[in-house]
C-alpha cells in the first residue's frame, strides 16, 4: 500500500534487521522441520505409528515437544504487546509501532510452528484451538491494515485532521507547479468517492472501498508512468509498476502517491476509526478464548506426564 515516505528514525534500520532475522529464522526453522519430516507428515494418520520417525515427530515426541515449547514461548511473546498497554515498565521500552511489528510477525510465525507441533493432526481440542488461532491470524492481518489507515506520528499519537489536510494542500500546491504532465491529467490518480457517500456507507462497505483505493493506487500511478515511457521502458518497468530512470517523472509520481494516500486517509479517517473499534470487539474474544484453550492443553499435557 502506498503512503508518504517517512524519514528513518534512529534505530529503524536495526529494527528492520531484527524483523528480517526473526522472520527468516521462523520460516527457515519451519521449512527445515517440514523437509526433515516430509516422509512422516505425508502419511495418513493411521500409518504414522509404524514410521521410523514417529517417536520424534509426533506431538509428544522429541521434536514435537520442542516445537510445542517454542510455540508456547512465541505465544507468550505475542501477548506482551497488549500487556504493554497496561504495564508502565513495558511502555518505556521501544515504540508502539515496533512492538506491533513484532506482534504481527510472531502472529504469522506461530501457526507454522504449531502446525508442525501438531504434526497436522487438527482434531478435537487441538483442532478447535488451531482454527481459532487461524481466525485470530486473519483478524490480526485485518487489524494491522486498519491500524495503518489511521495516520500516526512517530510517537504513535494520531495525526489531527488539520495536519493531514495541511500536508495534502502542500502536495497539491507542489503538483500544480509540475511541468511533466498537462494540467488536469493527474486527477485520475487521486479520484475518490464523494464524502457524503462514504459517510453513508455501511462499515463493511466502507472497509471494502478503502481497501479498493489502496489496491488501485499503484496501478493508477503505473498508468500515469506509462504515458511518458517508450515501449522498451514499459517492458523494463513491468508496465509502469516499477520506477523508471526519469528523475523528474518519478518526483512527480512520488508526490501523486503521497497526495492520493493522504486524501484517502482524510476521506476515510472517521470510518476507519469506527471499523478499528469494531475489530477490537471481535479480535479480543478470539484471543482470550485461544489462551484458555492453550492453558487447558498444557494442563492436560502435564497431567499425562509428558514432561
Amino acid at each position: 500500500m502506498s503512503k508518504p515516505a517517512v524519514p528513518l528514525q534512529p534505530g529503524d534500520l536495526r529494527h528492520r534487521g531484527l524483523l528480517w532475522v526473526t522472520a527468516l529464522s521462523g520460516a527457515g526453522l519451519a521449512a527445515y522441520v517440514a523437509w526433515m519430516g516430509y516422509s512422516y507428515y505425508r502419511l495418513p494418520l493411521i500409518q504414522r505409528p509404524f514410521h521410523e520417525m514417529h517417536a520424534a515427530f509426533k506431538p509428544a515426541g522429541r521434536i514435537g515437544l520442542r516445537l510445542g515449547m517454542l510455540s508456547l514461548f512465541l505465544f507468550a511473546c505475542i501477548y506482551l504487546y497488549p500487556l504493554r498497554k497496561r504495564i508502565p515498565l513495558l511502555q518505556r521500552i521501544g515504540k508502539t509501532r515496533r512492538w506491533l511489528d513484532f506482534h504481527v510477525l510472531l502472529g504469522l510465525t506461530v501457526p507454522l510452528i504449531v502446525t508442525l507441533h501438531a504434526s497436522l493432526k487438527l482434531h478435537g481440542l487441538i483442532g478447535l484451538a488451531y482454527w481459532i488461532m487461524m481466525a485470530i491470524v486473519v483478524s490480526g492481518i485485518a487489524g494491522r491494515y486498519l491500524y495503518a489507515q489511521i495516520p500516526r506520528t512517530v510517537t504513535a499519537a494520531e495525526v489531527s485532521l488539520q495536519d493531514l489536510t495541511a500536508q495534502a494542500d502542500s502536495l497539491s500546491a507542489e503538483l500544480e507547479q509540475q511541468k511533466v504532465f498537462p494540467p488536469g491529467e493527474l486527477s485520475s490518480a487521486v479520484a475518490l468517492p464523494d464524502r457524503r457517500e462514504v459517510e453513508e456507507m455501511p462499515l463493511l462497505v466502507a472497509l471494502a472501498s478503502m481497501t479498493a483505493q489502496d489496491l488501485r493506487r499503484p496501478f493508477r500511478v503505473a498508468a500515469l508512468r506509462r504515458r511518458l515511457l517508450t515501449p522498451a521502458e514499459r517492458i523494463l518497468t513491468l508496465g509502469g509498476l516499477r520506477a523508471s530512470g526519469h528523475a523528474d517523472l518519478e518526483t512527480v509520481l512520488a508526490a501523486v502517491r503521497s497526495q492520493s494516500w493522504l486524501l484517502a486517509k482524510i476521506l476515510f479517517l472517521k470510518r476507519a476509526g469506527e471499523v478499528f473499534h469494531l475489530w477490537h470487539v471481535v479480535h479480543r474474544p478470539f484471543s482470550y478464548s485461544f489462551a484458555l484453550i492453550v492453558a487447558a492443553h498444557i494442563t492436560l499435557v502435564l497431567l499425562m506426564g509428558y514432561f
